[in-house]
């Protein structure tokens, strides 16, 4: 298991039910100096207005961004997918999105973020799963562990739908459980140093 985080230099998180207080916990924790970028899926539904980055915005230090397709991904920037598309990562270092099949009947799915990202970070990515109600992420926190990658997992307990999180403890492939409100901190120390 890969228990030592190197340089990091994107991190990657999804959530379903209780993404948004789960988010504005990770996100308030973070410097405004945080080095890494941060890509983030919460499940919405395709008709929802795209409000998630403005209510980031209010608890965070760092630029949250509603993305562009070919946006470039820049350090300490949070890039926030839309609903209705899944975020993906090209090997150029920028975004795409895509209206391809749900997975897990969401889109934008965590899954197809975190296996686009770990194709192009590999090593240098770290991945975040956070509370949700079905089994979106686990597949690709197990890719991103295989490719080197730092996983993390919010513990059960302090999850408002535990399932997201326990699929992927589950695959073995989760190199830390965390507490919620520990999170944040644990990515400022190890990520921004």
């Amino acid at each position: 298991m890969n228990d030592q985080m190197g340089p990091v230099k994107a991190i990657v998180m999804g959530a379903s039910w209780g993404g948004l207080n789960a988010y504005t916990q990770v996100l308030s924790a973070l410097p405004a100096r945080f080095p890494a970028a941060i890509l983030l899926v919460q499940h919405q539904h395709a008709s929802a207005e795209n409000r998630l980055p403005w209510l980031l915005a209010r608890y965070c230090e760092l630029p949250v961004i509603a993305p562009e397709d070919k946006e470039e991904i820049l350090p300490g920037h949070v890039y926030v997918a839309p609903p209705g598309y899944h975020m993906l990562v090209n090997e150029d270092e920028t975004l795409a999105f895509s209206v391809g099949r749900p997975v897990h009947f969401s889109r934008p799915a965590v899954d197809e973020l975190f296996f686009s990202a770990g194709a192009v970070y590999g090593r240098h990515l770290a991945a975040v799963i956070l509370t949700g109600a079905n089994e979106d992420g686990a597949a690709g926190i197990e890719y991103i562990h295989q490719r080197g990658g730092y996983t993390i997992a919010q513990s059960l307990v302090s999850a408002e739908a535990p399932a997201m999180p326990d699929a992927a403890i589950k695959t073995g492939a989760v190199s830390r459980v965390l507490d919620l409100e520990a999170i944040g901190p644990f990515l400022a120390e190890k990520v921004a140093g």
